[in-house]
């Protein structure tokens, strides 16, 4: 028997009875248990494998699924639940760590981020920038870091700078034909993402931007993860949907 902290990335429905659910924990990684019994209205598991459940755990851990045998809540997330906008954008951070992350590979400081970037969001900070500073550091777990603090062609730390998708990086300005797809930044863009780069999740603070700055970042960190990343996020589709919405 194991007990740990986590919170319910994904849930399937398993046979007429059963949930198998993914959790990412901050002592064990991401694990896969099958919650028995957990979709009939009575079981005392089917109100704690819901998605994004945050509490402790209380297991065994399998080769392949372990068992859930019962969890306790740590934060209902009231107002993510409650909220279609704050909800599109905690799936989409738990959709990311889920696709990005091994079976049982421990990584507590990206179980701290994930978990203090959605209490910030349940708290009433603005979900959009806080997505954004996550998308910020998930680069380096996606293998896919870029450069944000000189231009990656000569050096030069002195903006004005574009982005290069293709380059990974910044360019500055007498480096810019090297790409003529990069995306021009403004001097507040390029701080801001060098900021997110280098500021721990516990460091921020309420932060509000222009529509046009986040729009840009929201640009370059979509584009850069789209051509390099790989993944295919249901839950980015869904934001998207709710972005034309709003």
């Amino acid at each position: 028997m194991e007990k740990a902290e986590g919170i319910i990335l994904r849930v399937v429905d398993y046979g007429e009875t059963n949930k198998i659910i993914t959790i990412y924990t901050k002592e064990f990684g991401k694990l896969g248990l099958m919650a028995r019994g957990a979709k009939k209205p009575k079981s005392r598991l089917a109100s704690v494998t819901q998605h994004l459940f945050y509490g402790q755990f209380l297991f065994s851990k399998g080769k392949n699924l372990g068992t859930l045998y019962q969890a306790e809540t740590l934060d209902p997330l009231r107002h993510i639940k409650n909220d279609i906008f704050k909800l599109a954008y905690a799936s989409y951070l738990a959709e990311i760590v889920d696709k990005l992350t091994e079976e049982q590979r421990p990584y507590p400081s990206l179980y701290h981020l994930l978990i203090q970037t959605l209490l910030y969001i349940e708290k009433g900070l603005n979900e959009e920038v806080l997505t954004a500073i996550f998308n910020v550091k998930m680069l380096s777990i996606a293998g896919i870091d870029a450069t944000m603090d000189r231009c990656i062609h000569c050096g030069n730390t002195v903006g004005p700078f574009s982005f290069s998708i293709s380059g990974g990086g910044y360019l500055c300005h007498d480096c810019q034909m090297v790409d003529e797809y990069a995306i021009p930044m403004t001097p507040a863009t390029s701080r801001l993402l060098y900021l997110f780069k280098k500021i721990t999740i516990d460091q921020v603070g309420s932060i509000n931007l222009k529509r046009t700055t986040i729009d840009q970042i929201n640009l370059i960190l979509n584009t850069y993860f789209d051509q390099h990343s790989g993944l295919n996020l249901k839950s980015k589709k869904f934001l998207d949907q709710m972005h034309q919405i709003k």
